[in-house]
């Protein structure tokens, strides 16, 4: 019935331009009633048993009747029980005096990342204000105290503090900047974990001494595994700063390995402040910090498990947390022991050369 309805409306060369059509698209009534759809359309859920539930729509099939002309607009589909948030544009044109031709395109990956871009420069911005901010006062402070040894003694102590967040921020930001702009499989060997574990640790020992804190490292040895191994690096060693970061002085941090269902599982230990479970799914994002004030004091960047999570999907695993508040935090990467795109590109590769 409904295929009867669209011959009615278009002609045969309409209905092959149609059936080409890349975007989604269907033919609805004044009323809602919809007598023709492309097969994706499905995935927007916009109609119910072929009528229009959609009100932003509705309202548009409706304006653009009125007025008789074609209509663009980029609507913001709230979220169902069935489908998530989206941003469609919506082109409306009238086909007769009844029925109107309806195209859709999904914007929704591309508002996402408009988002992202946005926040991730706003926050730049604001994390970089407070350590220049910072170096600024202590040199006035310096200045004002140049005939008082122990007072300049104190500020440019406190510069070399400022400067060393500042330096550590901007390489941060980098290595985040390098990890997504990379592709692994352009740059892969097999890594042995061993190395990997003595290399991150060996960037983190003038920390952990100065705090005290004791690092141990257990589990299964001489594991291997196919990546990049710059980033599988700069992703531990987040990892153990993060740690280091957030335990009290005197206390242990502990690193394990594992090898479990073909992916090597490297584990940071701590018996730091602990992660709120409702905290636990945002601390990956890039900035997010669960206590902005004690962040300040630590030292953290807000960028380290936010390096952690990109280099773990670059590689095709994953990482995780489980936390418990005044029990520690056990932060877990787990990545593939031989992925087999990775690790067969890398040949293709080597063989070129």
């Amino acid at each position: 019935m409904q295929k009867d309805v669209l011959q009615s409306i278009v002609s045969p060369d309409v209905a092959r331009v149609l059936a080409l059509l890349p975007q989604a698209w269907f033919v609805a009534s004044i009323e809602g009633k919809v007598v023709g759809k492309s097969d994706s359309l499905d995935t927007f859920g916009l109609i119910v048993l072929d009528q229009v539930e959609e009100e932003q729509t509705l309202a548009l099939i409706s304006k653009a009747h009125e007025s008789k002309t074609a209509l663009d607009e980029e609507i913001v589909v709230a979220a169902t029980r069935t489908h998530p948030e989206q941003t469609l544009r919506l082109r409306v044109s009238p086909m007769n005096h009844f029925h109107a031709l309806v195209l859709i395109e999904d914007f929704t990956e591309e508002r996402r990342l408009d988002k992202v871009r946005r926040d991730f420069v706003a926050n730049i911005s604001h994390e970089l204000k407070t350590p220049v901010g910072a170096l600024a006062l202590l040199a006035e402070a310096i200045q004002a105290g140049a005939d008082d040894p122990e007072m300049v003694q104190h500020f440019s102590a406190r510069m070399k503090s400022e400067a060393d967040r500042l330096a550590e921020l901007i390489a941060s930001i980098i290595d985040l900047s390098r990890i997504q702009d990379s592709d692994v499989l352009q740059s892969t060997e097999e890594v042995e974990v061993d190395e990997l574990v003595t290399q991150a640790l060996d960037d983190v020992q003038l920390l952990a001494k100065d705090k005290d804190i004791e690092i141990v490292v257990g589990g299964t040895g001489n594991l291997k595994l196919w990546g990049n191994r710059q980033q599988l690096v700069s992703a531990l060693r987040n990892l153990v700063l993060n740690a280091i970061h957030y335990s009290p002085k005197g206390n242990r941090v502990a690193i394990g390995t594992a090898l479990l269902d073909g992916h090597v599982e490297i584990s940071v230990v701590d018996q730091g402040i602990g992660v709120p479970q409702h905290e636990q799914e945002r601390i990956f994002e890039r900035f997010y910090r669960v206590d902005p004030a004690r962040s300040r004091v630590t030292g953290g960047t807000g960028l380290g498990l936010a390096i952690v999570k990109n280099v773990c999907q670059g590689h095709g695993g994953t990482c995780s947390v489980w936390s418990e508040p005044g029990h520690g935090s056990t932060f877990t990467m787990r990545i593939p022991e031989r992925n087999t795109a990775i690790a067969e590109t890398n040949v293709i590769l080597g063989d070129s050369a």
